[in-house]
Protein backbone atom coordinates (compact mmCIF):
# COMPACT_ATOMS: atom_id res chain seq x y z
CA UNK A 1 0.00 0.00 0.00
CA UNK A 2 1.39 3.61 -1.09
CA UNK A 3 -0.05 4.84 2.86
CA UNK A 4 0.86 8.61 1.57
CA UNK A 5 -1.01 8.17 -1.70
CA UNK A 6 -4.08 6.42 0.29
CA UNK A 7 -4.31 9.16 3.11
CA UNK A 8 -4.11 11.93 0.16
CA UNK A 9 -7.22 9.99 -1.48
CA UNK A 10 -8.82 9.49 1.83
CA UNK A 11 -8.58 13.91 2.74
CA UNK A 12 -9.72 14.68 -0.66
CA UNK A 13 -12.78 12.41 -0.13
CA UNK A 14 -13.18 14.49 3.62
CA UNK A 15 -13.23 11.53 5.88
CA UNK A 16 -12.49 12.70 9.20
CA UNK A 17 -9.22 12.95 10.15
CA UNK A 18 -9.46 10.10 13.15
CA UNK A 19 -10.90 8.17 10.81
CA UNK A 20 -7.97 8.37 8.35
CA UNK A 21 -5.42 7.22 10.90
CA UNK A 22 -8.24 3.77 11.40
CA UNK A 23 -8.67 3.08 8.40
CA UNK A 24 -4.63 3.35 6.90
CA UNK A 25 -3.74 1.05 10.64
CA UNK A 26 -6.73 -1.36 9.32
CA UNK A 27 -4.91 -2.17 6.05
CA UNK A 28 -1.88 -2.06 7.47
CA UNK A 29 -3.06 -4.96 9.59
CA UNK A 30 -4.54 -6.56 6.78
CA UNK A 31 -1.44 -6.97 4.46
CA UNK A 32 0.50 -7.97 7.23
CA UNK A 33 -2.00 -10.95 7.68
CA UNK A 34 -1.70 -11.72 4.07
CA UNK A 35 2.16 -11.53 4.41
CA UNK A 36 1.98 -14.77 6.08
CA UNK A 37 0.96 -16.97 2.79
CA UNK A 38 3.27 -14.95 0.64
CA UNK A 39 0.54 -12.53 -0.67
CA UNK A 40 -0.03 -8.70 -1.13
CA UNK A 41 -2.70 -6.64 -1.89
CA UNK A 42 -1.77 -6.30 -5.34
CA UNK A 43 -1.72 -10.35 -5.41
CA UNK A 44 -4.88 -11.36 -3.12
CA UNK A 45 -7.85 -12.78 -4.86
CA UNK A 46 -11.16 -10.90 -3.46
CA UNK A 47 -12.73 -14.19 -2.58
CA UNK A 48 -9.73 -14.76 0.20
CA UNK A 49 -10.99 -11.47 1.81
CA UNK A 50 -13.83 -13.75 4.19
CA UNK A 51 -11.04 -15.80 5.59
CA UNK A 52 -9.34 -12.49 7.33
CA UNK A 53 -12.55 -11.34 8.40
CA UNK A 54 -13.47 -15.28 9.42
CA UNK A 55 -10.21 -14.35 11.45
CA UNK A 56 -11.18 -11.31 12.88
CA UNK A 57 -14.44 -12.62 14.24
CA UNK A 58 -12.06 -14.96 16.18
CA UNK A 59 -9.92 -12.43 17.95
CA UNK A 60 -12.03 -9.31 17.76
CA UNK A 61 -14.99 -8.93 15.89
CA UNK A 62 -15.91 -5.52 16.83
CA UNK A 63 -13.00 -4.69 14.39
CA UNK A 64 -14.79 -5.92 11.22
CA UNK A 65 -17.17 -3.58 10.38
CA UNK A 66 -14.17 -0.69 11.29
CA UNK A 67 -12.29 -3.19 8.24
CA UNK A 68 -14.64 -3.56 6.31
CA UNK A 69 -15.07 0.32 5.74
CA UNK A 70 -11.79 0.69 5.50
CA UNK A 71 -11.09 -2.30 2.55
CA UNK A 72 -13.91 -0.62 0.73
CA UNK A 73 -12.14 2.87 0.57
CA UNK A 74 -8.94 1.09 0.14
CA UNK A 75 -10.55 -0.43 -2.88
CA UNK A 76 -11.95 2.54 -4.45
CA UNK A 77 -8.57 4.55 -4.60
CA UNK A 78 -7.17 1.23 -5.87
CA UNK A 79 -10.07 0.63 -8.20
CA UNK A 80 -10.39 -2.65 -6.98
CA UNK A 81 -13.60 -2.80 -7.20
CA UNK A 82 -14.14 -6.92 -6.72
CA UNK A 83 -12.89 -6.41 -3.03
CA UNK A 84 -16.28 -4.15 -2.74
CA UNK A 85 -18.58 -6.60 -4.42
CA UNK A 86 -17.08 -9.47 -1.59
CA UNK A 87 -17.22 -6.88 1.26
CA UNK A 88 -20.85 -6.49 0.44
CA UNK A 89 -21.47 -9.78 0.63
CA UNK A 90 -19.73 -10.27 3.92
CA UNK A 91 -21.80 -7.20 5.14
CA UNK A 92 -25.50 -6.99 3.56
CA UNK A 93 -28.03 -7.47 5.93
CA UNK A 94 -25.86 -8.30 8.96
CA UNK A 95 -27.90 -6.48 11.21
CA UNK A 96 -31.23 -8.15 10.39
CA UNK A 97 -30.72 -10.79 12.88
CA UNK A 98 -29.97 -8.67 15.84
CA UNK A 99 -32.91 -6.74 14.73
CA UNK A 100 -35.21 -9.40 14.48
CA UNK A 101 -34.00 -10.36 18.54
CA UNK A 102 -35.05 -6.88 19.46
CA UNK A 103 -38.45 -6.72 17.68
CA UNK A 104 -39.58 -9.97 18.83
CA UNK A 105 -38.88 -8.86 22.85
CA UNK A 106 -40.57 -5.12 21.62
CA UNK A 107 -43.76 -6.81 20.57
CA UNK A 108 -43.91 -10.46 22.14
CA UNK A 109 -41.72 -9.97 25.02
CA UNK A 110 -38.45 -11.31 26.10
CA UNK A 111 -39.41 -14.60 27.54
CA UNK A 112 -41.08 -15.61 23.91
CA UNK A 113 -37.96 -14.02 22.36
CA UNK A 114 -35.36 -16.34 24.49
CA UNK A 115 -37.10 -19.16 24.18
CA UNK A 116 -37.24 -18.31 20.10
CA UNK A 117 -33.28 -17.65 20.27
CA UNK A 118 -32.62 -20.24 22.65
CA UNK A 119 -28.83 -22.17 22.09
CA UNK A 120 -28.44 -20.33 18.94
CA UNK A 121 -25.96 -17.64 18.64
CA UNK A 122 -26.54 -14.93 16.05
CA UNK A 123 -23.59 -15.25 13.41
CA UNK A 124 -21.79 -12.34 13.82
CA UNK A 125 -20.56 -9.65 10.91
CA UNK A 126 -17.61 -11.47 9.05
CA UNK A 127 -18.57 -14.88 8.65
CA UNK A 128 -18.98 -16.59 5.49
CA UNK A 129 -22.19 -15.52 4.60
CA UNK A 130 -23.15 -19.05 3.32
CA UNK A 131 -23.05 -20.16 6.93
CA UNK A 132 -26.09 -17.72 7.44
CA UNK A 133 -28.84 -19.81 5.83
CA UNK A 134 -28.59 -22.53 8.89
CA UNK A 135 -29.09 -20.16 11.42
CA UNK A 136 -32.44 -18.74 9.09
CA UNK A 137 -34.10 -22.44 8.77
CA UNK A 138 -34.20 -22.49 12.73
CA UNK A 139 -35.13 -19.27 13.43
CA UNK A 140 -37.83 -18.98 10.95
CA UNK A 141 -39.25 -22.53 12.06
CA UNK A 142 -39.37 -21.55 16.11
CA UNK A 143 -40.90 -17.92 14.90
CA UNK A 144 -44.08 -19.79 12.92
CA UNK A 145 -44.42 -22.71 15.59
CA UNK A 146 -44.29 -20.03 18.29
CA UNK A 147 -45.70 -17.05 17.24
CA UNK A 148 -47.82 -18.30 13.83
CA UNK A 149 -48.13 -16.98 10.24
CA UNK A 150 -49.42 -13.87 10.20
CA UNK A 151 -47.18 -12.64 13.86
CA UNK A 152 -44.25 -13.75 11.87
CA UNK A 153 -45.07 -11.68 8.90
CA UNK A 154 -46.17 -8.85 10.97
CA UNK A 155 -42.28 -8.51 12.57
CA UNK A 156 -40.61 -9.35 9.05
CA UNK A 157 -42.79 -6.85 7.38
CA UNK A 158 -40.92 -3.82 8.33
CA UNK A 159 -37.91 -5.15 6.94
CA UNK A 160 -34.93 -6.03 9.19
CA UNK A 161 -31.92 -4.18 8.21
CA UNK A 162 -33.96 -0.33 6.94
CA UNK A 163 -32.61 1.13 3.62
CA UNK A 164 -30.67 4.38 3.05
CA UNK A 165 -32.12 7.63 3.05
CA UNK A 166 -34.38 8.58 -0.12
CA UNK A 167 -34.70 11.86 -1.50
CA UNK A 168 -38.33 11.34 0.10
CA UNK A 169 -39.37 15.44 -0.57
CA UNK A 170 -38.16 15.56 -4.29
CA UNK A 171 -40.39 12.06 -4.74
CA UNK A 172 -42.89 13.34 -3.58
CA UNK A 173 -42.98 16.38 -5.35
CA UNK A 174 -41.91 14.87 -8.85
CA UNK A 175 -45.45 12.63 -8.13
CA UNK A 176 -47.63 15.26 -7.58
CA UNK A 177 -46.60 16.53 -10.73
CA UNK A 178 -46.45 13.42 -13.21
CA UNK A 179 -48.78 11.09 -11.36
CA UNK A 180 -48.17 7.25 -9.96
CA UNK A 181 -47.68 6.28 -14.04
CA UNK A 182 -45.46 9.23 -14.76
CA UNK A 183 -43.49 9.17 -11.88
CA UNK A 184 -42.57 5.54 -12.37
CA UNK A 185 -41.42 6.24 -15.81
CA UNK A 186 -39.30 8.74 -14.53
CA UNK A 187 -37.37 6.81 -11.93
CA UNK A 188 -36.95 4.24 -14.65
CA UNK A 189 -35.40 6.76 -16.56
CA UNK A 190 -33.25 7.69 -13.91
CA UNK A 191 -32.56 4.25 -12.86
CA UNK A 192 -31.11 3.67 -16.88
CA UNK A 193 -29.35 7.03 -16.14
CA UNK A 194 -27.24 5.91 -13.50
CA UNK A 195 -26.79 2.55 -14.99
CA UNK A 196 -24.99 4.30 -18.07
CA UNK A 197 -23.33 6.40 -15.71
CA UNK A 198 -21.56 3.59 -13.99
CA UNK A 199 -20.67 1.95 -17.21
CA UNK A 200 -18.83 4.90 -18.69
CA UNK A 201 -17.01 5.84 -15.36
CA UNK A 202 -16.60 1.89 -14.47
CA UNK A 203 -17.84 2.10 -11.21
CA UNK A 204 -20.21 -0.34 -9.17
CA UNK A 205 -24.17 0.15 -8.94
CA UNK A 206 -24.12 -1.75 -5.54
CA UNK A 207 -21.90 -5.02 -5.83
CA UNK A 208 -22.10 -5.57 -9.35
CA UNK A 209 -20.42 -4.24 -12.56
CA UNK A 210 -22.28 -2.62 -15.38
CA UNK A 211 -22.09 -3.29 -19.06
CA UNK A 212 -24.24 -2.57 -21.94
CA UNK A 213 -26.23 -6.33 -21.65
CA UNK A 214 -26.89 -5.00 -17.97
CA UNK A 215 -28.34 -1.85 -19.11
CA UNK A 216 -30.57 -3.44 -22.04
CA UNK A 217 -31.84 -5.92 -19.55
CA UNK A 218 -33.21 -3.32 -17.44
CA UNK A 219 -34.18 -0.43 -20.02
CA UNK A 220 -36.74 -3.57 -21.74
CA UNK A 221 -38.54 -4.06 -18.29
CA UNK A 222 -39.74 -0.87 -16.18
CA UNK A 223 -41.24 -3.26 -14.10
CA UNK A 224 -37.05 -3.99 -12.71
CA UNK A 225 -36.11 -1.81 -10.08
CA UNK A 226 -39.37 1.01 -10.37
CA UNK A 227 -42.43 -0.51 -10.96
CA UNK A 228 -46.05 -0.52 -13.65
CA UNK A 229 -49.05 -0.47 -12.01
CA UNK A 230 -52.03 -2.15 -12.78
CA UNK A 231 -55.39 -0.46 -11.50
CA UNK A 232 -54.35 -0.77 -7.45
CA UNK A 233 -51.17 -2.79 -7.53
CA UNK A 234 -47.70 -1.50 -8.41
CA UNK A 235 -46.25 -4.54 -9.90
CA UNK A 236 -41.85 -4.42 -9.29
CA UNK A 237 -39.26 -6.77 -9.76
CA UNK A 238 -36.18 -6.32 -7.95
CA UNK A 239 -33.44 -6.03 -9.99
CA UNK A 240 -30.49 -9.40 -9.41
CA UNK A 241 -28.15 -8.91 -7.27
CA UNK A 242 -25.16 -9.64 -9.90
CA UNK A 243 -27.54 -9.39 -13.08
CA UNK A 244 -24.38 -10.25 -15.52
CA UNK A 245 -23.82 -13.16 -13.29
CA UNK A 246 -27.69 -13.88 -13.35
CA UNK A 247 -28.11 -13.64 -16.94
CA UNK A 248 -24.96 -16.25 -18.32
CA UNK A 249 -25.20 -19.00 -15.40
CA UNK A 250 -26.37 -22.11 -17.32
CA UNK A 251 -27.90 -23.16 -14.32
CA UNK A 252 -31.14 -22.43 -12.22
CA UNK A 253 -30.03 -22.70 -9.16
CA UNK A 254 -27.00 -20.79 -9.58
CA UNK A 255 -29.27 -17.99 -10.96
CA UNK A 256 -31.60 -17.43 -8.23
CA UNK A 257 -28.19 -17.17 -6.04
CA UNK A 258 -27.13 -14.27 -8.54
CA UNK A 259 -30.92 -13.05 -8.00
CA UNK A 260 -31.15 -12.71 -3.96
CA UNK A 261 -29.57 -9.68 -2.10
CA UNK A 262 -29.83 -11.48 0.78
CA UNK A 263 -27.32 -13.39 2.83
CA UNK A 264 -29.32 -15.21 5.67
CA UNK A 265 -30.68 -17.63 2.71
CA UNK A 266 -28.18 -17.04 -0.68
CA UNK A 267 -26.41 -19.81 0.33
CA UNK A 268 -29.35 -22.11 0.72
CA UNK A 269 -30.11 -21.31 -3.24
CA UNK A 270 -26.53 -22.74 -3.69
CA UNK A 271 -26.71 -25.87 -2.17
CA UNK A 272 -30.16 -26.82 -2.92
CA UNK A 273 -31.80 -26.28 0.62
CA UNK A 274 -33.68 -23.34 0.34
CA UNK A 275 -37.37 -25.47 0.51
CA UNK A 276 -35.96 -25.47 4.45
CA UNK A 277 -36.33 -21.73 4.93
CA UNK A 278 -40.04 -20.21 5.50
CA UNK A 279 -40.89 -18.67 2.24
CA UNK A 280 -42.42 -15.39 4.93
CA UNK A 281 -38.75 -14.74 5.09
CA UNK A 282 -39.22 -12.70 2.23
CA UNK A 283 -41.83 -10.53 3.61
CA UNK A 284 -38.53 -8.73 4.89
CA UNK A 285 -36.99 -7.57 1.04
CA UNK A 286 -40.86 -6.48 0.44
CA UNK A 287 -40.85 -4.16 3.70
CA UNK A 288 -37.63 -2.44 2.29
CA UNK A 289 -39.87 -1.34 -0.51
CA UNK A 290 -42.72 -0.30 1.78
CA UNK A 291 -40.30 1.66 4.39
CA UNK A 292 -39.84 3.70 0.85
CA UNK A 293 -43.90 4.11 -0.17
CA UNK A 294 -44.82 4.22 3.74
CA UNK A 295 -43.11 8.04 3.63
CA UNK A 296 -43.99 8.78 0.28
CA UNK A 297 -48.01 8.58 0.30
CA UNK A 298 -47.58 9.47 4.08
CA UNK A 299 -49.94 6.26 4.92
CA UNK A 300 -49.17 2.73 5.67
CA UNK A 301 -48.97 0.46 2.73
CA UNK A 302 -49.16 -3.31 2.04
CA UNK A 303 -47.04 -4.69 0.37
CA UNK A 304 -46.33 -8.74 -0.12
CA UNK A 305 -43.75 -10.84 -2.46
CA UNK A 306 -45.62 -12.52 -5.40
CA UNK A 307 -42.59 -14.77 -6.04
CA UNK A 308 -39.08 -14.77 -5.28
CA UNK A 309 -36.04 -16.90 -5.55
CA UNK A 310 -36.78 -18.39 -2.21
CA UNK A 311 -39.86 -20.14 -3.60
CA UNK A 312 -38.44 -21.55 -6.92
CA UNK A 313 -39.31 -18.53 -9.21
CA UNK A 314 -36.70 -16.82 -11.64
CA UNK A 315 -36.94 -13.42 -10.43
CA UNK A 316 -38.48 -11.43 -6.98
CA UNK A 317 -42.10 -10.01 -8.02
CA UNK A 318 -43.77 -8.15 -5.31
CA UNK A 319 -47.18 -5.61 -5.39
CA UNK A 320 -47.71 -2.80 -3.71
CA UNK A 321 -51.37 -2.11 -2.91
CA UNK A 322 -52.39 1.61 -2.84
CA UNK A 323 -55.51 2.65 -1.20
CA UNK A 324 -58.50 3.96 -3.58
CA UNK A 325 -58.05 7.32 -2.49
CA UNK A 326 -53.99 7.40 -3.60
CA UNK A 327 -55.03 6.55 -6.68
CA UNK A 328 -57.63 9.51 -7.40
CA UNK A 329 -55.28 12.38 -5.72
CA UNK A 330 -52.15 11.30 -7.71
CA UNK A 331 -53.81 11.11 -10.91
CA UNK A 332 -52.12 13.34 -13.40
CA UNK A 333 -54.02 17.04 -13.89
Amino acid sequence: MNESYFQEFLENNKIDENKIENYISRIKYYEKFLNKENLTLETVKPKKLVEYTEYLVSIEKESVLDFLRALMSYANYSKKYDFITEAIDIAESYIAMQTLFSRIAEFHGEKIRNEIFKDMIIPPLGVHPEKKPDFTKIIMKRLEDKLGKENTIKLLSPCLHGRPPDDIEGDKKVIKELGIDGFLVKKHQKLIQRLEKHRDEETLEFAQYVDDEVIEFVRNNQMLGEGVREGNIIYLCKLPYQIKKFLNAKDDKMKRFYLCYCPWIRGALKNGTESEISKHFCHCSAGWYKLYWDQILEQSIKVEPIKTALDGAMECKFAIYLPENIINSYKKK
